[in-house]
Parts: structure tokens; C-alpha cells; sequence
């Protein structure tokens, strides 16, 4: 599998006009996003990590060759970086500048096949993360939820804080997105996330 940097966009608008598939990674501020892209890639240097929340301004595309022909466009398709939201120490003009970002993103991009949500797996439901994806939900943008630092919390923390968004987004919708549990670390959920990636895209190309 390769991956390199694209090219980083303020707006959808200068996104790539290209047809291969794309996958976009976001969550709160500080969830281990670029972290976790590194692992699927196993990269560490492709997404830049910051220990200071807040550092992804742009809409960032990475071009990923998993090296396999059956998928779409030759197992080449797009892993894109989006700006995490939810960072209070950002000015207010700055939110509002990068949540209008991420939403004609999301719903103006033709090419978005999924929209991995990033939760980190140690906390409770947060309204912030719940109120996205009832926002992806209205606006049927398809995605999945993709629980970060598993390693972090034991396993029977962890099994409860998963089951407690189930049980809250069950409250209002009949069925659940496709559900992950990933570590950066160890590299749990790699396999399955790829796996759900490389499923969509030989679906695209069947048709």
C-alpha cells in the first residue's frame, strides 16, 4: 500500500476534480485523527500529528494505491484529512469558517463515498459528536463511526462506553451505521477498516 499528499484545500470547491473514490476521516479536536491515518497508511509521517488540538485547517487529500486491481480505479482512491470541529480555544469566526468548510465538503462532494467519524473510545457520548451525525444523518450523508485509543481504557469500559452510543443513536434511528474500534497504536482495526474500504470500492466498480 502507498500513499502520498495530494494537496491540501481551503474549500471544495479547489478540491481535486478527480473520480476515484474517497474516503474522509474527521472527529473532535484531538481525537487522534492523523494518528490513525498514519497507521491505516502505516506512515507516520503522512498526516502531521500535534499534540496542540486544532492544527488541520484545510481539507487535506492523500492518493492511496492499496495495490490490488479488483477495486475501483485500479485500488487507487482518496483518504482525505478534514478539519476537526469542537475546539473551543478557536475563535468564534474561525469555527464558523471551518464548520461551513466541513458541511459544503460533505454535502457538495460528489466523490465522498464515506465519512469515517472519529469518537474517542475512553469517553461517555458527547452531545458535540452526537449532534454531527444526526446532522450527516438528516442530510443522509453516508458514514461510519471509527472508535479511536482503544488501548487506552480497559476492555470492559470500553465494551460499556460503545453499547452507550449504540443505545443513544438507537433512541432516534432504526439502525446503526457500520460501527469500528481502532488503536494507532497496536494497529487494531486496520484490517477491517481497509477491508470495509476495499468492500465499497469493488461494489462502486460492480455497479
Amino acid at each position: 500500500m502507498n500513499a502520498s499528499f495530494v494537496i491540501s484545500s481551503p474549500d471544495v470547491a479547489q478540491c481535486p476534480k478527480s473520480h476515484l473514490p474517497e474516503y474522509a476521516f474527521i472527529g473532535r479536536s484531538n481525537v487522534g485523527k492523523s494518528s490513525l491515518i498514519n497507521m491505516l497508511c502505516r506512515d507516520p509521517h503522512l498526516a502531521k500529528t500535534s499534540q496542540k488540538p486544532g492544527k488541520t485547517l484545510l481539507i487535506n487529500h492523500f492518493l492511496v494505491d492499496d495495490g490490488t486491481s479488483s477495486s475501483a480505479a485500479n485500488g487507487k482512491w482518496h483518504l482525505v484529512d478534514l478539519p476537526g470541529y469542537g475546539y473551543a480555544q478557536t475563535g468564534q469566526a474561525q469555527r464558523e469558517q471551518l464548520r461551513r468548510m466541513i458541511e459544503r465538503y460533505c454535502l457538495l462532494r460528489e466523490e465522498l463515498v464515506c465519512l469515517f467519524v472519529l469518537i474517542d473510545s475512553r469517553l461517555k457520548p458527547q452531545r458535540i459528536d452526537l449532534e454531527f451525525m444526526q446532522w450527516l444523518g438528516e442530510n443522509e450523508v453516508p458514514f461510519a463511526i471509527v472508535f479511536t485509543k482503544a488501548d487506552k481504557v480497559g476492555k470492559g469500559r470500553l465494551s460499556e462506553n460503545i453499547a452507550a452510543y449504540k443505545q443513544t443513536l438507537l433512541e432516534t434511528w432504526e439502525e446503526l451505521p457500520p460501527v469500528f474500534c481502532t488503536s494507532s497504536e497496536t494497529g487494531a482495526g486496520r484490517d477491517e477498516l481497509l477491508a470495509y474500504i476495499g468492500q465499497c470500492n469493488s461494489d462502486i466498480q460492480n455497479g
